[in-house]
């Protein structure tokens, strides 16, 4: 919703007088509302000004659209938040990253693409803490990016945001990620994907977890706060209300449902290739075809031109 003060200083200016009146509108329709986002984001595409290359292509309107969200529709805040992302992305270029180069770091299958999404039709990323295989700071933070990019290619046309289902099966002290990772990555997801979260769903935690929870919750835009869900399978009010987000056929057996998702990696690693193609031809990147490693690092088979679809994870039965 756009907030009533920015409605109000909106029917100050001569442009929006003219263009209400000219379509009629009246104040509480949904066309009003309508009208009021899409002129924000006039404002905000003028404020930036001419773009070229990926930037142009990264600033639709519905991008525009959540970094306004994100900053309260106020527009010059939206113009600095989304200038830093331009600058991060220009040199950070998290669309090249290609799944060999940070492969590795999904061996366990900590965070993966889940082969079903939401009742909204939304992406599904799995994340499990307790599989935590590297030291890293920065290939962890680079696998994430990569599969935020991954996720975000393959939303559904008009869809904008994605779920997360966090496993803490195996989660210690040793297998957690040091706080500076975790402040950084909440930096990056705030600041260079905003209003992406639809809802995050921290299955089971431990007791030790909430310590580590407190500390980044400091860093936490309360709009994402708010979208970070504590659920326990045994308890009946979580699982209602996971049930209002899954079909409870398609949800891991971890996350209280009753299916069952086993990773493959040398699978998920063919299936990441094959979108990298559709990545790089979506951003117009001249890539070479690369060979995929099998699990024991060998060359196995060349990304075709033309992926086929394919499920990301097999489901046992």
């Amino acid at each position: 919703m756009v907030p009533i003060n920015e409605i109000q200083r909106l029917e100050k200016t001569r442009n929006y007088r003219v263009v209400k009146s000219s379509m009629l509108l009246k104040k509480g329709s949904s066309l009003f509302g309508e009208f009021c986002f899409l002129f924000r984001v006039s404002e905000l595409r003028t404020a930036i000004g001419p773009l070229s290359g990926r930037s142009a292509k990264y600033c639709t309107d519905a991008c525009l659209r959540r970094y306004l969200e994100a900053r309260n529709w106020n527009v010059d805040k939206a113009k600095k938040m989304l200038e830093e992302t331009l600058k991060w992305r220009l040199t950070y270029k998290p669309e090249e990253i290609r799944w060999h180069e940070v492969a590795h770091e999904g061996e366990t299958g900590k965070v993966s693409r889940a082969n079903f999404h939401d009742h909204q039709g939304r992406t599904v990323l799995i994340m499990r803490p307790g599989m935590q295989n590297t030291k890293s700071a920065e290939n962890n933070i680079r696998h994430l990016v990569y599969l935020l990019e991954n996720a975000i290619m393959n939303l559904a046309e008009g869809q904008e945001q994605m779920s997360w289902l966090i496993d803490f099966t195996r989660f210690s002290l040793n297998t957690s990620i040091p706080i500076k990772v975790a402040r950084d990555i909440v930096y990056i997801l705030q600041g260079h994907y905003p209003e992406r979260l639809a809802v995050a769903f921290l299955c089971n935690p431990p007791k030790i977890f909430e310590a580590f929870y407190k500390a980044i919750k400091y860093f936490l835009d309360p709009k994402t706060a708010q979208k970070v869900k504590f659920v326990y399978p045994k308890n009946k009010d979580s699982m209602e209300l996971m049930k209002s987000y899954f079909d409870v056929e398609d949800l891991p057996g971890e996350f209280g449902g009753n299916g069952t998702l086993k990773y493959d990696h040398e699978e998920f690693s063919r299936l990441m290739a094959e979108d990298d193609v559709k990545t790089a031809k979506f951003w117009g990147i001249d890539d070479k075809p690369y060979h995929i490693a099998n699990g024991s690092g060998h060359s196995a088979a060349e990304v075709a031109p033309e992926p086929a679809a394919a499920p990301i994870a097999q489901r046992v039965s």
